[in-house]
């Protein structure tokens, strides 16, 4: 599917490259103005912290509803981890504006505890006492802090405690069904069109995704006691920090989940849905000996879900997902089985510190074009090799991505990061130019522009900016991340949502606890039979 070329009533230019051709033929199309009509949404993960940026040991503020049920604000993995989640919108300013309220909402309703505005964590109290999400009495508010509980098993509470920005992204279906339409050997029901453009993008992404590492990374230092007893090579910044020079995100570097030897050996197959489900519905099935060894229950409580490589599928960290709006119950994998792929999740975003909401409209922007162009391009098959040329790249750029004459692999061929950013900067342009077209303003091209001069300039970096900050003002991390939550945080109190927008977000969190319990009443099954059924639930994939 992905390999074949593609055929097309009308080619615009006969050596344009092909994505270009795609996107010419799909602006000229009937549905053209449905190429910037897909949904973004934005979750962003933080910390609660005390004023003094210790974390925070308060439960999650009853003012702010139900962790459960509350469709906007719930918490990751800790207690301590807010996660504020903002409806799927087809423009990213709108988005950007939910997030910003709900960040106005948080602030409002924390007392004087403030949100950590960094992807490192702060000083974090002894492993045991980092408090994990409590979710209710339900079973399924049960099973989300029994899978936590297996998380801290197997990784540690700390590494939890990293944050970040998701992104997720779709195009309209009716992009599909005008691209399925122009491609004259295509014999694919839409479904399964669909799902193998969205793994089209996904391929490409897993390419070329260390550009937004370099170009976002916002992660180049992190408090002592993340790695206190754990190998490193870390240097030394002063006292408290940790850092190294030319990094630009430590956080998706090998210090987290793929520091776990059953992470890093999972290597996904990215070539179609079944060969994605097929792996990762082994990896939920397969048991896992130093898992076993810890067993399911301790002392008659749940300590995790199974002993298998993962516990559920989303356990398994990658910088991009496949994804479906699962129904009530269901699992992940059995949604994409079922119903194909919907949308794409975006994971390796750093909160951008010197933004109160941490992430920029200008970053959006471009990473709309970004991810389209992902999409149009010609996406071959991922193989081993590749997949891990892929990694190789990725980590190289996580941890010194700032070094000058830094060079990649592409295709098994060395290049410089500064051509082949360059390259994609220069493939991005007439997909963010078309966008604008559409729009009638400029606001992708000028985002893009707005960072091409990073790329020559590895000072104008986010990474590079926190560190020359701590420098030149003598901060640890823990005191630069405070000070700028700080900032932030006072930034959203002076700015207080209205009378109506208060009222609205104060009945969200009010319904949302009356969910809570009619979850909780509607139980009619012990909690053991709840996790069999919950473990033995298999796709169908009859008639798909």
């Amino acid at each position: 599917m992905s390999n074949k070329n593609f055929a097309y009533a009308e080619v615009p230019a006969a050596r344009a490259r092909a994505f270009e051709r795609r996107l010419a033929a799909l602006a000229a199309g009937p549905h053209a103005d449905a190429l910037r009509q897909g949904l973004r949404g934005i979750e962003k993960e933080s910390l609660r912290v005390r004023p003094d940026g210790s974390l925070a040991m308060t439960p999650h503020p009853a003012s702010f509803g139900s962790a459960l049920t509350h469709p906007y604000i719930t918490t990751d993995y800790s207690e301590a981890l807010v996660e504020l989640i903002t409806p799927a919108l087809s423009d990213v300013a709108l988005t950007l504006a939910w997030l910003d309220k709900l960040h106005r909402f948080a602030h409002a309703h924390m007392g004087d505890e403030v949100l950590w505005n960094d992807s490192m964590p702060n000083s974090l109290p002894p492993e045991d006492e980092i408090p994990i999400g409590y979710y209710g009495m339900s079973n399924i508010g049960k099973l989300k802090q029994v899978y936590r509980r297996g998380l801290s098993l197997r990784y540690g509470r700390t590494m939890q405690c990293i944050a970040g920005i998701h992104y997720n992204y779709s195009l309209h279906e009716d992009v599909w069904r005008a691209w399925a339409a122009l491609d004259i050997s295509n014999k694919l029901p839409a479904q399964d069109f669909q799902s193998e453009r969205y793994f089209a993008l996904i391929r490409n992404f897993r390419r070329t995704s260390w550009l937004l590492m370099y170009l976002f990374g916002a992660s180049p230092a992190l408090n002592k006691r993340f790695v206190e007893g754990k190998s490193h090579k870390l240097e030394q910044f002063d006292a408290d920090t940790f850092y190294l020079p030319y990094a630009t995100s430590l956080r998706m570097s090998d210090l987290g989940y793929t520091n776990n030897p059953v992470q890093s050996d999972l290597l996904p197959n990215y070539d179609n849905l079944d060969a994605y489900c097929d792996v990762l519905a082994r990896a939920v099935s397969q048991p896992y000996p130093p898992y076993q060894t810890i067993g399911t229950q301790r002392d008659g409580e749940w300590v995790q879900i199974n002993t298998n490589v993962l516990q559920i599928e989303n356990e398994f960290y990658s910088t991009i997902r496949p994804k479906r709006v699962t129904r009530s119950g269901e699992r992940p994998l059995s949604a994409l089985a079922e119903r194909g792929v919907q949308y794409i999740e975006v994971r390796c975003l750093d909160i951008n510190p010197f933004v109160p909401t941490g992430i920029a409209l200008k970053t959006a922007r471009f990473l709309d074009a970004y991810l389209l162009y992902c999409a149009l391009e010609n996406s071959p098959l991922l193989p081993p090799e590749a997949n891990i040329e892929a990694n190789g790249n990725f980590s190289t750029v996580a941890k010194e991505g700032r070094k000058s004459g830094l060079t990649l692999n592409r295709d098994g061929q060395t290049v410089s990061l500064e051509q082949w950013a360059t390259d994609l900067l220069d493939a991005i342009a007439p997909v963010a130019a078309t966008l604008d077209k559409f729009n009638g303003d400029t606001e992708h091209t000028r985002a893009l522009a707005s960072l091409r001069p990073r790329v020559s300039d590895a000072t104008l970096t986010p990474s590079a900016r926190v560190l020359q900050i701590m420098r030149d003002q003598h901060l640890s991390f823990d005191a630069f991340a405070l000070g700028i939550s700080r900032q932030h945080a006072e930034t959203f109190l002076k700015h207080p949502l209205s009378a109506d927008e208060e009222r609205e977000m104060q009945a969200l969190a009010a319904q949302s606890i009356e969910d809570q319990t009619a979850v909780e009443r509607a139980d009619d099954e012990s909690f053991d039979a709840f996790v069999a059924a919950y473990r033995d639930y298999q796709p169908d994939r009859e008639g798909v």
